[in-house]
């Protein structure tokens, strides 16, 4: 299995110890903005959201005027994390405490969920509620905005909203802020979404109060875990004929099965799970009040296997009772799930998320990392592998295969980009006005920001900036080489800036622009000394920090690791099959031109070849646009095949 991210941290502890209030880092930083009315919370999964709600909701409760406190999570699951909390014995001034009659993720209280709901907005008795944005959604749909007077909404996992007419919480969180005094807190630990939907209004959004606490602060910050890893194994065939290829049975793992419609699946989930359990061992006992399995490896060994995957009703409520209440290491060995156990779900002892297939999006996959990333004694590595299924020429779907490998990829660096740190540049204004409060490397030509907004995205959203443009078509497909660094720096980048960032001027995409690169460029770089002067290594070049300028950084692309790691870690073979479709798609050919190539060329260039085809990475003109051409027609003909399938 190949890496592509392997980054070690200090293990200051600065993230998990606490404070005389019981605090912990990133949840002080976000109890300083208690009195602001709406507070947008990004922090990454593992960091403490939940408890960091806990405290601003007991505070607006006791001494801000709110009456009540309602919580929504995306799934029945997460529920678990706002259980009744003991806060006071480590330092605040009151415990979190949930009525059980009010906390509807309970697997006990699965009837009336609404009913309850509505006798919550008028129990004077009664202050939390917990439950699901499902159940929420239904709820309001029966009561009128003012019901939420006085009250605070917090809504876990909030890219789940989105500014679509027809999302249900996008409404409902415009509604509030603009017809009632209601208090709003929004967390989530990536808030991007898939689908290029902006997560809120830009009116509303711009209301609200941002606490960042990143990735790097909360990694490097941890006690225990040392590491993280980030990689991909491929696979031909069959996913289940590789699985025990990257499987370590020894790892506390939660195995994400691919959706029934995708292409990693084999269309029978049920079999799949058996299959995946059967590899493991021989299933020597099934718990039938936890639905927990036991199975015995060939090393003689007992391991605890969770399926999540199981849609019987009775069956998925036992196990999720059972998860719910798990405060034991060995408990449980090896969860499998589908679309289950991702955002929000504690198991804080896993160390190995293993997801087969591409998923639909970066937000996912940053909440499944996020399962393997908690802080806990014993487990001093994180790891993270993506089984995708690896292209050949043979296939049918090749250029498919190509992107779901390419996406897998882009993830990755992604995950490169916000888990390791960055470098301090500064600018000439900066050496001038003597800001030397800390170490920070000169950049030539580097503009400084000079608006409130641009500061805002460049402290605040370069990550969420970096999965949109690492979302665009083109640049995932410079991957593949064949596109000029200074295009993709100067061109590509800067549209994907306006088109994000509408209201922003021409000089102010520019500065966003050339900070997001040379944050890009040198994200994992090292320094060595040599002859008394001191280098930047980005990639394969050795840059002298004096000379460090902004025309040289352009010359780089920010994401060339995609390109190198797809070098190197795949066959010759393979690699061609990718470069080949990467070519395929920047052509630009008339389909009669194509055909009349093709009839009237091929056979006298085939024949002067002894029956080769042309390459598309010929360097005579004629003989790639006749490669071209082939490329043409065996799409059409594709398309045709397709269409009448």
């Amino acid at each position: 299995m190949e890496n592509i991210v392997n980054i070690n941290y200090a293990q200051t502890g600065k993230a998990t110890n606490t404070n005389e209030l019981g605090m912990r880092q990133m949840q002080a930083k976000a109890y300083e903005a208690r009195n602001k009315q709406y507070i947008l919370l990004k922090a990454p999964p593992a960091s403490g959201k939940s408890r960091a709600l806990m405290f601003l909701a007991l505070d607006k409760l006791h001494y801000q005027g709110l009456k009540k406190a309602i919580i929504a999570v995306p799934e029945k699951t997460i529920g678990r994390s706002f259980s009744n909390t003991d806060l006071a014995k480590f330092g605040f001034f009151t415990d979190w405490r949930v009525a059980k009659y009010y906390n509807l993720c309970d697997a006990e209280n699965e009837q009336n969920k609404v009913k309850r709901f509505k006798e919550f907005t008028t129990d004077t008795q009664a202050h939390i509620l917990v439950c699901t944005h499902a159940t929420l959604r239904f709820a309001t749909k029966e009561l009128s905005d003012n019901s939420f007077n006085d009250c605070l909404l917090a809504i876990d996992e909030f890219h789940h909203v989105s500014a679509d007419a027809n999302s249900g919480l996008g409404d409902l969180v415009h509604r509030l802020m603009t017809q009632t005094k209601a208090h709003i807190v929004a967390m989530t630990g990536s808030y991007f979404r898939g689908d290029g939907v902006p997560v809120l209004r830009a009116d509303d959004e711009n209301r609200f109060y941002p606490v960042t606490y990143n990735y790097y602060e909360q990694l490097n910050g941890y006690k225990y875990l040392k590491s993280l890893g980030i990689g991909y194994h491929f696979y031909q065939g069959s996913y289940l004929s590789a699985i025990m290829e990257v499987l370590d049975p020894d790892k506390k793992t939660i195995i994400h099965i691919p959706s029934v419609n995708s292409r990693a699946s084999t269309g029978d989930k049920y079999d799949e799970v058996k299959q995946i359990i059967d590899r493991i061992g021989e299933t020597i006992n099934i718990n039938y009040e936890t639905r927990i399995y036991t199975v015995k490896t060939p090393d003689n060994r007992t391991l605890k296997i969770a399926d999540l995957v199981e849609d019987n009703p009775r069956e998925r409520l036992q196990l999720q009772a059972f998860l719910q209440r798990m405060h034991s290491r060995d408990a449980v060995d090896i969860i499998i799930a589908l679309g289950t156990a991702k955002e929000g779900f504690d198991w804080q002892w896993c160390e190995h998320c293993l997801t087969i297939g591409v998923r639909g999006s970066l937000t996912e996959v940053v909440q499944i990392i996020g399962r393997c990333t908690r802080d806990c004694e014993g487990k001093s590595h994180a790891q993270f592998t993506n089984l995708i299924a690896c292209p050949d020429a043979v296939q049918q779907k090749v250029e498919t295969a190509v992107n779901d490998m390419l996406k897998a990829i882009t993830v990755s660096l992604l995950m490169e980009q916000v888990m390791a740190p960055s470098w301090n540049f500064k600018t000439r204004k900066d050496e001038e006005s003597g800001d030397d409060d800390m170490p920070r490397i000169f950049v030539e030509g580097l503009k400084p920001l000079s608006s409130e907004r641009t500061k805002e995205i460049v402290t605040g959203d370069l990550t969420d900036l970096k999965a949109t443009i690492l979302q665009d078509e083109m640049i995932v497909r410079s991957m593949g080489g064949g596109i000029a660094p200074e295009v993709i720096n100067q061109v590509l980048i800067p549209k994907i800036i306006q088109e994000k960032y509408p209201e922003l001027s021409p000089d102010e995409v520019e500065e966003v622009r050339q900070h997001l690169v040379l944050d890009a460029v040198t994200k994992g770089a090292t320094v060595e000394q040599s002859a008394g002067n001191t280098f930047m290594v980005i990639g394969r070049r050795f840059i002298n920090i004096d000379n460090l300028s902004i025309n040289l950084i352009d010359t780089i692309n920010p994401f060339q690791r995609g390109y190198e790691i797809l070098s190197k870690s795949v066959t010759a073979p393979v690699l061609k099959v990718v470069q080949n479709v990467i070519e395929e798609s920047r052509i630009d050919m008339p389909i009669e031109e194509a055909v009349i190539l093709f009839k009237k060329y091929l056979p006298q260039f085939k024949e002067e070849h002894n029956g080769a085809l042309p390459e598309l990475t010929d360097p005579n003109p004629f003989n790639k646009r006749l490669a071209q051409a082939i490329a043409v027609i065996r799409k059409e003909k594709q398309k045709f095949v397709d269409k009448n399938r």
